[in-house]
């Protein structure tokens, strides 16, 4: 069996019943130039680093590629087409993005966005989803307003509670709880539903936005713009929609909301809440600090006993 065959089965049998198959499509579009040919017995560490110097993209990136090609070959193993599935040398896991907003470059992003044609100020919307409730970009442009749905989620506004995910949604690792919504975001939900809005992330006709990478990119370079404007210095060409989630984490740790709150609010695993944004609590190693500044008692530098003369 070559590398292309395996892919391809992985790609028409499993594929349509995740809930993400345009990843996976893009990551097979990745791998079969480099293994569509190759015989599924040459995946060994030394083929996978030269896939790895063939990509020259970003370890995290290439990773993901590599994952998919995994869980293909085990696909396979478990359908009965092959009896073994050869083991995908990973590159090694990148660490975490330690990205997130301050509050002056979250006010110019903002700024900016008001400062978008007409047809991209939606962007200010998804904006403040992201801002007050953390939800990851592909479900926050799915929001109904007062809508209950089996495919997507929705805010109930008489309630205050937003479903990030339909009734019907299959569960991924990518946990989406619903939460109870900040009273500030939520005067702004009612007041858009009192307009007759129909969706949280709309355009200016009323209709459901489904992307917003070209408004995003002008708002960081007009964001920027404003701030030097005024003598300030704002530089968010390194800036992505999910770098949003970061903030709205970042800014909840570093209030010193309650960790497991956190946890639930924003459908974070305590051990990644833990590894990735621990250190921005102001609790954080707390007690070890604790430690090392308290004095035992009876304690001295020097033991009187040992006195002489």
């Amino acid at each position: 069996m070559t590398v292309g065959q395996a892919l391809a089965i992985y790609g028409e049998g499993h594929a349509p019943t995740t809930s993400d198959p345009a990843r996976i499509g893009y990551a097979i579009d990745a791998l079969d130039p480099f293994w569509g040919d190759l015989s599924v017995s040459s995946i060994k560490g030394e083929t996978c680093r030269r896939y790895v110097a063939y990509r020259n993209r970003v370890p995290g990136t290439v990773r993901r590629e590599l994952g998919t090609l995994q869980a293909a070959l085990n696909y396979c193993m478990k359908e009965g087409h092959m009896t073994t599935a050869p083991l995908v040398s990973l590159p090694e896991k990148p660490n975490p993005k330690e990205r997130w907003l301050t509050r002056e470059e979250m006010f110019w992003l903002m700024r900016a966005s008001r400062h978008l044609r007409i047809d991209g100020r939606h962007l200010l919307r998804f904006i403040l989803v992201g801002r007050y409730t953390g939800t990851r970009k592909s479900a926050s442009l799915a929001l109904g307003i007062n809508r209950p749905s089996v495919n997507d989620g929705w805010i109930d506004t008489e309630r205050g509670v937003m479903y990030r995910v339909g009734t019907g949604t299959r569960r991924t690792k990518k946990r989406q709880p619903s939460t109870r919504l900040p009273a500030a975001f939520l005067a702004h939900v009612r007041r858009w539903a009192a307009h007759g809005d129909r969706w949280v992330v709309q355009n200016h006709a009323g209709y459901r936005v489904a992307e917003i990478k070209k408004g995003w990119a002008n708002a960081c370079i007009i964001a920027g713009e404003l701030a030097a404007a005024k003598g300030r210095h704002v530089d968010l060409t390194d800036v992505t929609p999910h770098v949003l989630r970061h903030t709205a984490i970042t800014w909840a740790m570093q209030a010193g909301a309650e960790k497991w709150d956190v946890a639930g609010f924003f459908g974070v695993s305590l051990q990644t809440l833990e590894s990735v944004y621990g250190h921005h609590h102001p609790d954080h190693q707390q007690s070890a600090v604790n430690a090392m500044q308290r004095r035992v008692s009876g304690a001295s530098p020097r033991n009187k006993n040992n006195r002489t003369g």
